[in-house]
């Protein structure tokens, strides 16, 4: 398996961004002297000839939409090489590995996937594909392990095999578009937050992605035409001394650099003495899982904040120059139609309509196999059967109007992809009000200035807890996908 071409990694969605999720093995493979092939269906179609000469094929599936493209990939590859050996890797492979398993995957490998796909492609390579030794990490047949949740080496990510960085998302700022990355410094999280998918596989866990690899990874993007870094950690705070590290040095040897990561409203609270700094060097925005602003609900997710503490994490990284972009997760079983009204409210009242994309407000829980709300007796009154083609555990409103609004905000949210998020924002809101009084929602005019002042973001709008659009399915049809 040492040609060009004979193992397949395959990238299925990661955000927008080029994929780490198959970058990262990629370079593990290289290192070993293997010559893998790529393909990231984000951009680029389900190439046929790629499918038929591969012998292992694997599929990254880090997220919900990842899982649910990955499901019909692993059909056609199937149809175009019944042969090859299919594996899934990635945080949502695990979750699903009784399913995959069943119905056409090989190989399932979760949580610290990189050495034990490197094991398995190696046997394959030996042809051994059939011996009964177990790889540590890798689920056969009735044969199950359980994810790695350790990390012993690490591999610069192979960034040359992958599509070019202007196919992916872009920072955007004050009208002009530039050229995005993303990067991981550290992997799984320490908490435990209930509706998260990464405890059931971390179970509190993380570790951190050594200095040296993250920066040579650094200097590969930026070789390649990055001038902003997005770091995909869980929670880039989770190792604060780290993450400064790695951005001071950054900015020493690249001071044009700009970069966003993702924390924790509470981490944002603990390490409020450090914000000022990572303005300073050059950060952008902050993403952070605001979920909702519903304490009851809060607590439910065991998110550790409330709604207090957003306002109090607002006012530390607007005082440092900083955006921040919330995540919201605004439907569950305990969320009501005022808590919806109450959050456009809040939005509005704190500037923030540009600071979220439209997308956010539609956010239903998933629940996925292995969920921490499987347990939780809260979740309990509401719950329904698993429904295996879409991943996740069926629930139910206790107010049916709340199921409904949250189809309709879907459906306006995706056929308005090309509007302004403002219009997108006040068509929601309306709807929202419509379904608390009972009523048709009023046609909305608003009248917005398109040349505002708008805060940073990346132009890939979707989240990884929403479901796929018809259009992300569109990479397996056989018309030519429109890029």
């Amino acid at each position: 398996m040492k040609k060009r071409g004979e193992i397949l990694l395959i990238s299925c969605y990661e955000l927008g961004h080029q994929p780490v999720g198959i970058a990262m093995p990629l370079g593990f493979l290289a290192r070993a002297g293997y010559l893998p092939d790529a393909v990231d269906l984000s951009v680029d179609k389900l190439d046929p000839e790629k499918v038929a000469r591969a012998r292992f094929v694997g599929i990254s599936v880090p997220m919900h939409t990842a899982l649910r493209i990955g499901a019909r990939v692993l059909e056609r590859v199937r149809e175009m090489n019944p042969s090859c050996h299919v594996a899934f890797f990635g945080l949502y492979a695990s979750l699903n590995e009784a399913y995959l398993l069943k119905n056409g995957a090989d190989s399932v490998i979760g949580g610290e996937y990189e050495g034990p796909l490197l094991a398995l492609i190696d046997r394959l390579a030996a042809g051994r594909a059939d011996s009964s030794d177990a790889i540590d990490g890798v689920s056969r047949g009735e044969e199950r392990q359980a994810p790695l949740r350790a990390h012993l080496s690490f591999a610069v990510p192979d960034r040359e095999t992958l599509p070019s960085l202007a196919k992916y998302a872009h920072l955007e700022e004050n009208g002009v578009r530039r050229t995005a990355g993303s990067v991981e410094a550290s992997r799984g999280c320490r908490h435990l937050c209930r509706h998260c998918p990464i405890p059931p596989v971390y179970e509190g866990r993380f570790f951190l992605v050594p200095y040296e690899t993250v920066l040579a990874d650094i200097r590969n993007l930026v070789r390649l035409g990055t001038t902003h870094i997005t770091f995909g950690d869980p929670d880039f705070l989770n190792g604060p001394n780290h993450s400064l590290r790695i951005v001071r040095a950054m900015r020493e040897a690249f001071p044009e650099i700009t970069f966003d990561f993702t924390a924790k409203v509470e981490h944002l609270l603990k390490h409020r003495a450090l914000i000022p700094e990572f303005a300073a060097l050059g950060c952008r925005f902050i993403i952070s899982a605001v979920e909702s602003l519903n304490d009851t609900v809060l607590h439910h997710l065991a998110k550790n904040h409330t709604r207090a503490d957003v306002l109090e994490a607002l006012k530390i990284v607007r005082e440092a120059g900083i955006a921040l972009r919330p995540s919201l997760v605004p439907f569950t079983p305990w969320t009501t139609l005022d808590d919806i009204i109450a959050l456009f409210d809040f939005v509005e009242k704190e500037g923030l309509i540009d600071h979220l994309d439209p997308v956010q407000y539609t956010i239903r829980l998933l629940i996925p196999p292995g969920s921490l709300f499987l347990k939780e007796p809260s979740m309990a009154p509401h719950l329904g059967p698993l429904v295996q083609e879409t991943f996740t555990y069926q629930w139910t409103h206790p107010d049916p109007r709340m199921d409904r609004l949250q189809k309709e905000m879907s459906r306006v949210v995706e056929a308005g992809t090309e509007e302004d998020p403002m219009v997108v924002f006040y068509r929601l809101k309306a709807l929202a009000v419509a379904a608390k009084e009972g009523r048709s929602p009023r046609k909305i005019d608003v009248a917005v200035d398109p040349n505002r002042p708008k805060p940073p973001r990346l132009t890939e709008p979707w989240f990884c807890c929403a479901e796929p659009t018809e259009n992300q399915f569109a990479v397996l049809d056989d018309s030519e996908k429109i890029l």
